[in-house]
């Protein structure tokens, strides 16, 4: 028997984000993960994170999509360690040569 798979429309994906921010201020990163990206960038702007508000204004420079919360936020602390900075830096070398 073979069973039929069901389509998703795009409306129907629940997608969150794991996004890196750039400090157009003092050029530090900040790394999260939402399920509403745009009005998470625009509350990280309007100083409303007490951890990034000293340090706006904030421009994403990177970010990935998973379908699950759960592989959202396993990412996010994987890109806070050491191996996962590296990753960045190394993924996002021509950003950084260009820009730095």
């Amino acid at each position: 028997m073979v069973s039929a798979r069901r389509r998703w429309t795009p409306l129907e994906i629940d997608m969150w984000y794991v996004y890196l921010l750039l400090s157009e201020k003092s050029g530090r990163w900040y790394i999260g993960s939402t399920k509403d990206l745009k009005k998470r960038i625009l509350r990280h702007n309007a100083g409303q994170n007490i951890s990034t508000k000293h340090d706006k204004p904030w421009k994403v420079i990177y970010c990935e999509i998973s379908l699950d919360q759960r592989d959202a936020r396993a990412r996010e602390k994987y890109l806070k360690s050491g191996m996962g900075r590296r990753y960045l830096k190394n993924r996002l070398k021509f950003f950084f040569s260009e820009n730095f």
